[in-house]
């Protein structure tokens, strides 16, 4: 039935052809349905209210509020104080307008941000300047959007089905604004999977989250799976979103479903968390892939250097480019402790997470944290070309702040990017789903927990490792040819110098044997000091420095140039690192992979670093044999019998 309303919804548009451009029509369509929705929904309680009001205003009262709730049924925690409703608007045609706008003025503050944000007095404006107000309000007054016609799950897919065709008639970004169900589906299944039989415990109260809530997509189907086992469960949602829009419905559809006032908060999560301070029991979440955070970054930095750990962000922050694990780092501090019962999340990313960023990089360091404090279960990889607005690989990060025991220090890699069905028909990007076996197929794999083609488990030390560097000796040998000459007078800190120093320089070198090469620095500085000594002449330290370095070159055959204290200096052109696993001794390691290949090279220990990387594919990888040569051969000959066939039948 929810097709039907949509359809019939989105026929209305029809009306704005010629009037309005096509990524208008959403703008004015959208707010529409949410109004007509709440309209439908106060019906029963409308006149009370309005009576209610109108009494104060006899008795000189002031209007209570909480009195006002009361006569719009407890079960709501909106009202609406106007004698308008969409249809009474309707009956005074020259003032629609103006009706309109104190309807939706007379609505409760908690709500009535929701037309704020979508800009409602302009619409109302832009439609009567068009002679189409009364029109579009008169299609819309002809659904019945009630709970009892629509209950609220079918609302929501209302909205989505709306949102996915707006975006597409506009050419803008469907997935900017929503979660495909079918990703929504698998991530809320896998996240319950552990519990199922504790969730039908009656009356259980349970709460979910949403940091980048979109039209709250998310948050309902978790709603729905859990009341479809459990009537009687007591479920809090809630959520924050960015764009005004979205944000719009997605209070919309919380607030008739009798959800908190506060329970969708609009702004940025990066900058400021709408519900701190508090925790939830499930934490889902499918922020933008690869969106930098420049605008944030001076509130995240801040919060990162100011709160260290007992912020969102102390485990470290990633490069600019890619906010992603930022947000997989707020959705972990929004997750229940441990001591209260623990909490659970699902994410989706893009593979960047998993291996961006070398030993001690930010992006690293976060990876490195979330595996020392076991809070990883599994990583899922999904099917390709699954979302609206991009192809690429996406990957289901499951993280839990209680694991169960058999999980405990392990995590699980689930490869489900070959198990998905083709749509008859893409959605911009979107070409591939999950049908109801395909997400039954991942949910068992990850339940059973059990090693197989799809499924592997490592302890988590596995994805841990040291980057050690290694150095090599530099290796100088000196000649003093006119060349050399020529590029060393040529340099800054000699030009520096003036014409009678540079000359003296100059004529020193040409004494020196330009024949001659000199395969050890200290003898060949010391001969070049003593001579320029004789010529009367001191250079400053960067002058000598330069003299020196256009002068030599690396040569194998030369001594090892040695520091102050004998000490082999390292050749910076020659370094180069190793990436240990963690299990494995470093110098064993070294002696093994590095010593048989480069005996006169060694480890610079300050600076080795740790490092976390999640290499998901390569744990995945299947090496497919080439095809033997005979084959190919036999191909080849019979292709290029074809062209001499038809060769011949071209001379012919």
């Amino acid at each position: 039935m929810s097709n039907n309303h949509a359809t019939f919804i989105w026929s209305i548009a029809d009306l704005l052809r010629g009037s309005f451009k096509a990524h208008q029509y959403g703008d004015i369509i959208l707010p529409f349905t949410v109004l007509r929705r709440l309209d439908a929904v106060l019906a029963p309680t409308k006149q009370a209210v309005f009576a209610a009001v109108e009494e104060a205003k006899r008795n000189e009262l002031p209007v209570r509020a909480t009195y006002l709730k009361q006569k719009a049924g407890h079960r709501y925690s909106f009202w609406n104080e106007s004698k308008f409703d969409l249809k009474t608007a309707l009956g005074d045609s020259e003032n629609l307008a103006s009706n309109l706008l104190d309807y939706v003025n007379g609505f409760s503050e908690n709500v009535r941000d929701i037309f704020a944000k979508y800009k409602i007095e302009d619409r109302l404006a832009e439609l009567d300047e068009h002679d189409l107000l009364f029109l579009v309000t008169q299609r819309f007054a002809e659904v019945d959007l009630s709970p009892a016609n629509v209950p609220n799950e079918e609302m929501g897919h209302i909205f989505e089905e709306l949102i996915r065709k707006f975006a597409e008639a506009s050419n803008e970004t469907a997935g900017e604004h929503f979660t495909p169900r079918d990703v929504i589906e698998l991530m809320v299944d896998v996240l319950l999977a552990p519990e199922n039989e504790t969730l039908a415990t009656p009356h259980i109260a349970r709460s979910i989250y949403d940091p980048t809530a979109g039209t709250g997509g998310m948050l309902s189907v978790a709603e729905d799976h859990i009341r479809s086992a459990n009537p009687t469960a007591t479920l809090t949602l809630a959520g924050q979103e960015i764009n005004p829009q979205s944000y719009a419905i997605c209070k919309a559809d919380m607030t008739v479903k009798g959800q908190a006032v506060d329970a969708i908060v609009f702004g940025d999560t990066l900058r400021n968390d709408g519900h701190e301070a508090r925790t939830f029991n499930y934490c889902l979440s499918n922020p933008p892939f690869g969106v930098d955070w420049k605008k944030q970054q001076k509130d995240v930095t801040q919060e990162h250097t100011l709160r260290g750990y007992a912020g969102r962000f102390g485990p470290g922050l990633p490069r600019v480019s890619d906010g992603s694990m930022l947000f997989l780092l707020h959705l972990i501090s929004k997750m229940r402790p441990t001591d209260e019962g623990g909490g659970r999340a699902g994410i989706v990313l893009n593979g960047s997470p998993l291996f961006t960023g070398g030993a001690g990089s930010g992006e690293s360091n976060i990876r490195k944290w979330i595996l020392e404090r076991d809070l990883l279960e599994a990583i899922i990889a999904l099917p390709t070309d699954m979302f609206y607005n991009t192809g690429i690989a996406t990957y289901v990060w499951i993280l839990s702040t209680k694991k169960e025991l058999r999980r405990e220090r392990k995590v699980q890699l689930i490869d489900g990017s070959k198990l998905f069905r083709k749509m008859r028909k893409g959605l911009g990007s979107k070409r591939n789903e999950l049908g109801e076996q395909n997400i039954a197929d991942i949910v068992k794999l990850y339940s059973d927990f059990d090693e197989t083609k799809q499924s592997k488990i490592f302890p988590r030390e596995a994805f841990f490792y040291r980057t050690i560097t290694v150095e090599r000796p530099l290796k100088l040998a000196f000649q003093v040819t006119p060349d050399r000459i020529e590029a060393a007078l040529a340099e800054k800190a000699v030009a520096k110098l003036d014409e009678g120093e540079r000359m003296s320089l100059r004529r020193a070198l040409e004494t020196l044997d330009a024949a001659r090469t000199y395969k050890n620095r200290d003898a060949f500085t010391k001969e070049l000091k003593a001579t320029l000594k004789d010529a009367g002449l001191t250079l400053p330290a960067p002058a000598m420095k330069t003299v020196l370095a256009q002068l030599s070159e690396r040569d194998d055959t030369a001594d090892v140039c040695t520091d102050t204290k004998g000490r082999p200096e390292p050749d910076p052109t020659l370094r180069d690192t190793e990436n240990v696993p963690w299990t494995e001794d470093l110098h064993e390691y070294f002696a093994r992979e590095v010593t048989p290949f480069a005996p006169d090279a060694w480890i610079d220990e300050s600076k080795t670093k740790e490092g976390c990387e999640i290499p998901f594919t390569r744990h995945f990888y299947e090496y497919v044999p080439p095809r033997p040569l005979e084959e190919i051969d036999r191909d080849l000959d019979v292709v290029l019998g074809r062209i001499r066939a038809r060769l011949e039948q071209v001379r012919a």
